[in-house]
């Protein structure tokens, strides 16, 4: 595990993941989140976040968090290990509400400056219907890449912690 890609729906706990992963392995953890957004959730053009990430991979170690789906093929080219957090939707529109509340006005830790936590609900309808929309692409592609990468598919904190816990 030297590049190693944490994806899911918004709230399954991508970020709480990686950094327990990061706490472990001691690599680079990068929070995809940080480089994507600008100041009140600007989104960068294609060509200059492809640039990003393109960047971001180059790098000899690292820990990333975060879907991007658009930068599926640059990401999983240069991984070697893929975690699916594959929660159920009213799980993760629990963690997303419950996120929202605690961050509500102020930025998290895994956003840059000028990304304030707010209501939104173009995003929380984003969050639910994300495993309807993305859940069967997210799987082919696990299942085109796990001859050659570790793919590791998890439904539950207790799978992922497990995996936490065979690693230290």
């Amino acid at each position: 595990m030297k590049k190693v890609l944490v994806i899911g729906c918004c709230g399954a706990g991508k970020s709480t993941f990686s950094k327990k992963l990061q706490s472990i392995l001691k690599l680079e953890l990068i929070h995809l989140d940080q480089y994507y957004h600008k100041p009140n959730l600007e989104e960068p053009e294609k060509r200059e976040w492809e640039e990003i990430v393109n960047n971001l991979v180059q790098k000899p170690s690292w820990i990333m968090d975060g879907n991007y789906k658009g930068t599926f093929d640059i990401r999983f080219k240069e991984t070697d290990t893929i975690i699916y957090l594959d929660y159920s939707i009213l799980k993760c529109l629990w963690r997303v509400i419950k996120r929202i509340i605690k961050y509500h006005g102020t930025v998290r830790p895994d956003m840059p400056k000028g990304c304030e936590e707010r209501f939104d609900l173009e995003f929380l309808h984003y969050a639910a219907t994300f495993n309807s929309k993305n859940r069967k692409e997210i799987i082919e592609r696990l299942n085109s890449v796990k001859e050659h990468k570790k793919v590791y598919v998890f439904k539950t904190d207790k799978e992922a912690d497990l995996l936490l816990s065979q690693i230290t």
